[in-house]
């Protein structure tokens, strides 16, 4: 039987020009079609266009199971491009283990720090690799290889990252240029770190997660993006034949009728096993580093698996009497009322939905949602990654483009969703209205005014309950004529000390109807009542077709 094989993806991250590819082919045994740039484009420019696949075989660590074996690490060299940052986001999405490569006579620089953003989105473990540590002059660069180590420890203190390796190398001493009897410097003690990352609980998950999915020789699979079924003639692992594939692996696939030229990158599945979809609903966080707002109604580009799509967002959270309740993760409960946002809640945020507590503290819901809608539709798996950038911001700028990351929960397949499926999301906006109370009718009701429009259909708002700021509880009996009045009923009655402030306020008001108000001195003025406010509240749910309107 052939050894079997384990296989850990590595990503090669970083700025453009740090030497990833050169590490690339530093580290790896074998190189695929798609390796150390040699598209004709990537030649031509001189950078890494496309996502590179080569790999490093070693033999499998004994703590990593019985019998004979091999340790296969998948090296996916990532372009640096600011411009590319689509298929970076793409390339992280399928590794394991990730490899940030700092030029070490610069530091971190502005896609550095994006990579270390995306990885500690989409990857558990990373290794920091200090590289062109030959251009360091001999006798210092033991200090510097050290200056810079702290330098990147205090970078990496606050992330998920805190304490990782961090090797120095110097993968092609003498630049592009130089010939290749030139070895690479520190390169084989790099190679064991990767090895010693993985101990004995990370590959038993890891292990667990391959049989979630599977391709096999001689089986039919959906490439869902043409909505067509082709069986797999034959698979090529770098040049070996292989009879099957798991999640993770980098195959090359041939099957029956079907230009290769049509799909750059997609998917291949059990037949309908995945789903197209025009909308979806999100849990996310938002990315610490952006800056500024993120606003319902704005667009972003979403990134879902290896797609990326334009795509309009609206923001929610639990009800207020919800912010601290535990939310189940990965589920989202069509049950439950939740609270439109004009914005992403957060310390810095301006909504005026935030609850405040005793310590005037801005108080924050556990979770957040977002409905995402889609310019065009995407196919992909539940559950499945989200990303939301501003990739349109000036690649020159100093500043972070992606903006949130979150966990796909619910697809919608059918087109016309927003008849079909959004009325079932209860999202709710609060809305709240002020008039003022214009005079007393009798003693268990009085004639407001202000609240509404004169064209307004008063007949929607009656019977709906209204508070007046002395306290009285009142219900909308009816229109008052044609300006936009209204009579209010007060079951229990105006309290005598409203009645009088009422009386007072009107007989002012015939006053100056009069015209006796130009005798009166500043003092009077002064003295005048304040006036007797009407506030309406209800909720109205957002998807809700009939517009209804709902009070507690």
């Amino acid at each position: 039987a052939a050894p079997r094989v384990l296989n850990v993806n590595v990503g090669v991250l970083g700025h453009i020009d740090s030497g990833k590819t050169a590490l690339a082919r530093a580290l790896s045994t074998t190189g695929s079609t798609a390796a150390f740039d040699r598209a004709p484009q990537s030649r031509a420019r001189g950078i890494t266009l496309d996502l590179g696949f080569s790999c490093l075989r070693t033999a499998l660590p004994p703590q990593l199971g019985p019998g004979p074996g091999e340790l296969q690490f998948t090296l996916v060299d990532c372009p640096g491009h600011a411009s590319l940052i689509r298929t970076i986001i793409g390339g992280a999405q399928i590794i394991d283990l990730m490899m940030l490569v700092i030029d070490v006579t610069k530091g971190m620089q502005t896609q550095s720090a994006e990579c270390l953003v995306i990885g500690q989105i989409a990857c558990q473990k990373m290794v920091v690799v200090l590289n062109k540590i030959d251009l360091l002059p001999e006798r210092k660069r033991q200090s510097a290889i050290e200056k810079m180590t702290k330098k990147m420890q205090k970078t990496l203190e606050n992330t998920k990252f805190c304490g990782c390796p961090i090797v120095a190398v110097a993968a092609k001493p003498g630049g592009p240029e130089a010939p290749e009897s030139e070895n690479p410097l520190g390169v084989s003690e790099l190679i064991e770190v990767p090895a010693e990352e993985y101990n004995n609980k990370m590959c038993l998950n890891f292990a667990l997660s391959l049989l979630e999915c599977i391709v096999l020789v001689s089986r039919a699979e959906e490439l869902p993006a043409f909505n067509v079924i082709k069986k797999v003639k034959s698979m090529q692992m770098f040049h070996t034949p292989v009879t099957y594939a798991m999640q993770g692996d980098r195959v090359g696939i041939c099957v029956t009728q079907f230009d290769p030229k049509l799909l750059e990158r997609g998917l291949i599945c059990t037949p309908e096993s995945l789903h197209t979809i025009h909308a979806a609903i999100i849990s996310l966080k938002k990315i610490q580093y952006f800056r500024g707002a993120l606003q319902t109604k704005a667009k972003f580009h979403i990134t879902v698996g290896h797609e990326t799509v334009m795509g309009r967002v609206m923001f929610f959270s639990p009800a207020p009497a919800d912010f601290n309740e535990e939310i189940k993760e990965n589920v989202f409960d069509f049950e439950k009322d939740y609270l439109y946002q004009e914005e992403y809640l957060s310390k810095d945020s301006n909504s005026e939905n935030k609850e405040n507590d005793q310590a005037g503290e801005v108080q924050l819901p556990k979770q957040q949602w977002a409905l995402l809608e889609f310019e065009k539709p995407v196919t992909c798996p539940k559950l499945c990654l989200v990303i939301g950038s501003k990739l349109d911001t000036d690649i020159h700028a100093n500043t972070c483009r992606l903006a949130f990351h979150g966990v796909l929960l619910q697809g919608m397949e059918d087109k016309n969703y927003t008849e079909t499926f959004l009325p079932k999301l209860k999202v709710y906006k609060l809305k709240h209205k002020e008039g003022q109370v214009e005079r007393v009718m009798d003693d268990y009701s009085v004639i407001g005014r202000s609240l509404f429009k004169k064209e307004t259909n008063i007949q929607i708002f009656v019977g709906l309950k209204v508070k007046l700021s002395t306290g009285e509880d009142g219900i909308i009996d009816g229109g008052f004529g044609q300006s936009g009045k209204f009579k209010i009923r007060i079951p229990d009655g105006l309290k005598p000390d409203t009645k009088m402030l009422l009386t007072v306020a009107s007989k002012k008001k015939s006053k100056a109807g009069k015209g006796d108000t130009a005798k009166e001195d500043e003092g009077s003025k002064n003295d005048s009542a304040q006036p007797v406010t009407i506030s309406l509240l209800f909720k109205r749910y957002v998807f809700d077709t009939q517009k209804k309107m709902i009070q507690s």
